[in-house]
């Protein structure tokens, strides 16, 4: 399928993104892995009603971070986790969150996922987060044939213009969300020369 086609097509639908300031954009990606975005809102507006910079989280009791973030899940490890992050943003890059890929790696809990989409969200720079969404809809639309995020993230860098980037984690996930599901609505899908159409 042609890559501007699916872009431009979707994009009708889903071209709104968002973006924020990039110690949300952090904290909240790690605290939406392994959990619903619903979840995710839900602990976030908990949390950063209550703590809203790297000082005030560094400094916070971790038992406290558990109970505002209880509802993503896993939330044990995420207090502890965000505590940690926020105590080297203090430290080390003196309270930011740093916009290169190498530095974002280095902090616990980060990995390619949630280090571009700081990068895509909070930052505006050239980049393609793949999350469940993403890496299924590539596949399914013959766009790549990978079985991991990180090798789907690759092939898409490969195959799509540099310029489209910053779109495709938004139009994919909501895309995913709506329509092309793990049980596909193929019925209202715009993409009628998608290769697994009639399969579903």
């Amino acid at each position: 399928m042609n890559i501007e086609s699916v872009i431009r097509r979707l994009g009708k639908y889903y071209s709104k993104s968002y973006s924020d300031e990039p110690f949300r954009v952090l904290i909240g990606t790690i605290l939406s892995q392994r959990t619903k975005d619903e979840n995710t809102s839900n602990a976030c507006e908990n949390l950063f009603s209550v703590y809203r910079t790297p000082k005030e989280l560094a400094n916070a009791d971790v038992k406290r971070i558990e109970r505002l973030i209880k509802s993503s899940g896993f939330y044990k490890v995420k207090a502890k986790r965000i505590r940690e992050v926020s105590k080297i943003l203090l430290e080390k890059y003196n309270g930011a969150v740093p916009n290169d890929m190498e530095n974002l790696l280095s902090l616990p809990g980060v990995g390619r996922k949630t280090a571009n989409c700081v990068l895509v969200y909070g930052f505006d720079k050239n980049a393609i987060p793949v999350d469940v969404h993403v890496h299924r809809i590539s596949n399914r639309l013959g766009l790549v044939k990978t079985r991991s995020p990180e090798e789907t993230e690759k092939g898409l860098m490969e195959k799509i213009p540099k310029k489209h980037w910053k779109k495709i984690n938004h139009i994919f996930v909501e895309f995913g969300k709506n329509i092309c599901s793990a049980k596909p609505k193929c019925k209202k899908c715009p993409l009628f020369e998608c290769p697994n159409r009639k399969k579903h």
